[in-house]
């Protein structure tokens, strides 16, 4: 596989440096090159070529395990650790990802609504318990402010919204999204943290109308908003830390095609066991 490696890089850096720092002979490489190629080699070079492709359809976000059950779905046979190998030896490598480490515990003030969710993250139908969260990202031109609404359910994002300014009709314009698309029955269980905007009393009144039972985090606890935060984690692994956006509107466009293209539709979810949103929902419909 150093050979191959040097052959799929030749017109990246020269031969000679190559097989120094492999520590292989040029005439030995050139050799390689002109002999048949086992069909274990050549399967191994047709599924490295599958692989790239697929790194880049997916935005280079899929480690080992889900690129290979990606393959698999694509009716391709193949171990798992025949694709870490492989994608290892091929230099292909998942953007990497920054982890939230907690480096202090918050003290617990008293919330003016329970935690109703308490963490129970699984949950067995659609439209049962959505989790809200507002976030921010970086452009040239200023902050974009986002908010979503996710189904705990499918983890599919059902309502987003996305604002320049710091307003408190983002999460409202996130939840009539939500609501015209899936009118959930009342009884709905939304969940978010104790941000301004959600326990506004405007925001509040308008969720109890519609007959949704209101949960909030404990103050400073990311960890029971922890679905919510996961996607805000990836999102911003995946797309934002990667790029600069000029200014918000790039950044709507972007962060849209994110979403409704790449995530809730095509993105496989380790936690439903790898299919995406769109196709967990699916599946699981009578």
């Amino acid at each position: 596989m150093k050979y191959g490696f040097i052959t799929a890089h030749q017109h990246e850096f020269r031969v000679t440096r190559m097989c120094q720092a492999l520590q292989v002979s040029r005439s030995g490489f050139y050799a390689w090159r002109h002999r048949v190629d086992s069909r274990r080699t050549q399967e191994n070079r047709r599924l490295v070529e599958r692989m790239w492709l697929l790194h880049q359809a997916t935005r280079e976000a899929y480690g080992a395990r889900k690129m290979w059950q990606a393959l698999r779905r694509e009716g391709l046979r193949c171990g798992r650790h025949r694709v870490a190998r492989l994608r290892r030896l091929a230099g292909i490598m998942a953007l990497r990802r920054r982890r939230y480490i907690r480096t202090m515990q918050a003290r617990q003030p008293v919330s003016p609504l329970p935690n109703r969710l308490a963490q129970q993250f699984a949950v067995a139908e659609t439209n049962r318990v959505w989790a809200g969260d507002l976030t921010f990202i970086p452009t040239g031109a200023g902050w974009l402010y986002v908010a979503v609404l996710l189904d705990l359910y499918s983890r599919r994002i059902v309502g987003w919204a996305m604002s320049e300014g710091q307003s408190p009709t983002v999460v409202i314009e996130a939840w009539l999204m939500a609501w015209r698309q899936r009118r959930p029955a009342p009884g709905l269980l939304h969940h978010s943290d104790q941000g301004k905007q959600y326990t506004a009393s405007l925001y509040q009144t308008l969720l109890t109308r519609r007959g949704v039972i209101l949960s909030l985090s404990r103050k400073g606890n990311c960890y029971d908003n922890a679905p919510v935060e996961s996607f805000f984690s990836t999102l911003k692994n995946e797309l934002v830390r990667h790029r600069q956006f000029q200014n918000p509107t790039d950044a709507r466009q972007a962060i849209f095609e994110y979403i409704e293209g790449f995530y809730n539709r095509q993105r496989l979810h380790q936690a439903l066991n790898y299919p995406s949103p769109e196709e967990f929902e699916e599946e699981s419909d009578p």
